[in-house]
């Protein structure tokens, strides 16, 4: 199979776990040609471009369950397994990854390792890094290694899964994971409202973060967002121009999720919320689905995702809003997803707008991350923002696991004209 690179290397597809071991210690003794790991290719366009001759090395057929003991609720499978196909296993034993995966019928179980994705339900659910509790993997050199098992309580020492979780591919090649699971829940439900400014959104969501329920989801949306979610699902929802649309999950037993809803409206009430809607079992998931696709379901010229603290949200959203950016957010978490509009689409534009949110999320410990843009821009574009000061011990991480920087060099944190092609 050939490669998407501009020189046609051929793509290596390894079969086994050992095959991808001698692959790579191979590489590394010869030849050291720069690495490019893949599995669904939903995340290639994150980050710097590949350098020039990168070999793709696809996990695909690395796709095999290993051990699944339902009733522990764990469950070992290998990095190459569609997301859309690990769950459709485990619901049958109504079971599930908890996690808010953006097209799942490509996305590879690895790859959502590898960039630690989560979605609307982080708040209540968490993300992959809170599910992986044994990870297996391959490094630079071609050295097989493990970590954590394949029980719940099993890590002593460093947590080399948390390590691995986001490291987008830089330290390792993951070839398989255990994961803890959890029950697919009786009864779900959705509570869509509007508000009318993202003050008060502000004040409701402090207030719902002391609730006597536990939302496992809340998001806010902006009008121009809203309106992309709700011709998505075409579901009977509404959004005022100008206004806020806040969506609130529940989950358990069906009387708990009806007094859930219950006390959530009551709890709203003071907000001054208008076109309430209850949405309930069945009916959610096309809307959580929606709000999961929102960071890739876009021809904007350019996505980007920042993270404040929560008190800071109000005043990013505000600025962010000013210029007709498309937003989503994860709200309790602090985590702003925005679509550059058309009229923003030059590189000078989208610069001035990067430094300006990038400065304002500055002031409560955030940053901005660019998740894509046109690959022209790339040269020119910091996609992640000044360097922190964490910079010398990922540089001492990578040397440990990557001595001669062969996998993904320059994904992260090297500025344009540094590079070469």
């Amino acid at each position: 199979m050939k490669s998407f690179t501009s020189d046609n290397t051929e793509e290596h597809v390894p079969a086994t776990p050992a095959e991808l071991s001698r692959l790579l210690a191979e590489n590394a003794a010869t030849d050291r040609r720069p690495l490019l790991p893949a599995g669904g290719r939903t995340s290639l366009q994150f980050g710097y471009d590949p350098v020039s001759g990168s070999v793709p090395v696809s996990t695909t057929q690395l796709s095999r369950v290993v051990d699944y003991p339902a009733r522990d609720m764990t469950i070992t499978v290998q990095a190459g397994i569609r997301i859309e196909k690990l769950a459709a296993t485990l619901a049958a034993e109504r079971q599930q990854l908890a996690v808010d995966v953006p097209q799942a019928h490509r996305a590879t179980l690895g790859g959502v390792a590898a960039c630690n994705v989560s979605g609307p339900r982080r708040i209540g659910l968490g993300t992959m890094r809170d599910y992986v509790i044994g990870i297996s993997a391959v490094d630079g050199q071609g050295r097989l290694f493990k970590a954590g098992g394949r029980v719940v309580k099993n890590v002593a020492g460093y947590d080399l899964c948390k390590l691995l979780v986001g490291s987008m591919g830089t330290l390792a090649i993951i070839t398989e994971l255990t994961l803890k699971l959890r029950p697919i829940p009786e009864s779900s439900a959705l509570l869509w409202a509007s508000l009318p400014d993202i003050q008060t959104a502000d004040r409701a969501i402090e207030r719902l973060l002391t609730s006597a329920t536990r939302p496992h989801l809340i998001e806010l949306l902006n009008s121009v967002a809203a309106r992309h979610i709700i011709s998505e699902v075409h579901a009977d929802l509404s959004c005022h121009d100008g206004g806020i649309c806040i969506g609130i999950g529940v989950e358990g037993g069906p009387r708990e999720v009806r007094w859930q809803l219950a006390t959530l409206k009551d709890e709203l009430l003071e907000f001054g919320p208008t076109d309430l809607v209850e949405i309930l079992d069945d009916d959610c998931q096309p809307v959580i689905t929606a709000l999961t696709e929102f960071s890739t379901a876009s021809e904007e010229p350019l996505t980007f995702q920042a993270g404040v603290r929560p008190s800071g949200l109000s005043a990013f959203w505000t600025e962010a809003a000013a210029r007709g950016i498309s937003l989503q957010a994860h709200a309790a978490n602090g985590v702003v997803l925005g679509h550059l509009p058309d009229e923003l689409a030059t590189l000078e534009h989208a610069q001035t707008t990067l430094e300006d949110l990038r400065r304002l999320a500055a002031k409560w410990d955030g940053c901005v991350t660019v998740l894509q843009c046109p690959p022209e821009w790339k040269a020119e574009l910091s996609l992640f923002g000044p360097a922190g000061g964490q910079r010398q011990w990922e540089s001492k991480i990578k040397q440990s696991f990557d001595p001669h920087h062969l996998l993904n060099p320059g994904r992260f944190f090297v500025e344009p004209a540094a590079r070469t092609h």
